[in-house]
């Protein structure tokens, strides 16, 4: 509410006239969060499902083990990584270029933009979905994986036919909670990328705080970045009083 008000402080009169500068200025900026958020999402929940279900039915706890390593790694270290394993000659560059597949002269710029930051946050967040997930998938009863089973069902048709159903409304939060983190990422969005193109919300506020010195336009647009979160907290708040009702 407090950052509503000071929002609403334009040209020395209460306005919209920050938010109507906010959607002109940094239009872009708005959609790009959109877009990375939710493309790194659709990877994440992707690699989390699928892998979570093949070792819910096939259980392997190496696997498990290393998947998990990036939920113990601080976004602030996930981002210095990165840009040292997606920089233009960094190491995927290079290990491209040992087969052939680039030419390290010309290498292209997997750090620039959205492709550094989806992989970035994907990665950093495949193991928190994937343990969500996971416990999703084991609570279900494993009569109905030994049923498929014999019945000849492939380890595809079980995740798709019996573990995803089942477990639909957990599915949902984890990616909720995900979106929700993305969407509100700083560490990481501020170390990847350049200074050109679209930037993610967060350092736009930041800017506007650091360098704009302009706390009402700072303000509105965190009240955006609240709306942009406000429909997946709806929805997590509805599936919690759904989850106590039964």
């Amino acid at each position: 509410m407090m950052s509503f008000i000071s929002s609403m402080q334009y040209q020395g009169r209460v306005s919209f006239g920050n938010y109507t500068y906010a959607f002109k200025v940094y239009g872009r900026d708005i959609f790009f969060t959109i877009y990375v958020s939710f493309l790194s999402l659709l990877a994440v929940m992707l690699i989390a499902i699928f892998l979570g279900g093949y070792l819910t039915i096939k259980s392997n706890r190496i696997i498990e083990f290393f998947f998990k390593i990036p939920l113990f790694i601080p976004f602030v270290v996930v981002g210095h990584a990165m840009r040292t394993f997606l920089a233009p000659k960094g190491l995927l560059n290079s290990l491209l270029s040992q087969i052939h597949v680039i030419n390290l002269e010309d290498p292209p710029g997997f750090i620039y933009g959205a492709p550094g930051i989806v992989i970035s946050l994907a990665w950093k967040q495949m193991a928190f979905a994937l343990l969500l997930v996971m416990s999703a998938f084991r609570s279900v009863d494993q009569s109905y994986l030994e049923a498929a089973r014999n019945f000849g069902a492939s380890t595809y048709k079980q995740i798709a036919d019996f573990l995803i159903p089942l477990s639909r409304g957990n599915i949902g939060v984890t990616a909720i909670l995900i979106v929700s983190s993305f969407l509100q990422n700083f560490s990481v969005v501020m170390m990847m990328g350049n200074g050109g193109g679209a930037k993610h919300i967060m350092l736009d506020i930041f800017h506007s705080i650091n360098y704009l010195n302009d706390m009402p336009l700072a303000n509105a647009l965190g009240v955006i970045s609240y709306l942009l979160a406000l429909g997946a907290a709806v929805i997590y708040l509805r599936e919690g009083l759904k989850k106590d009702e039964s």
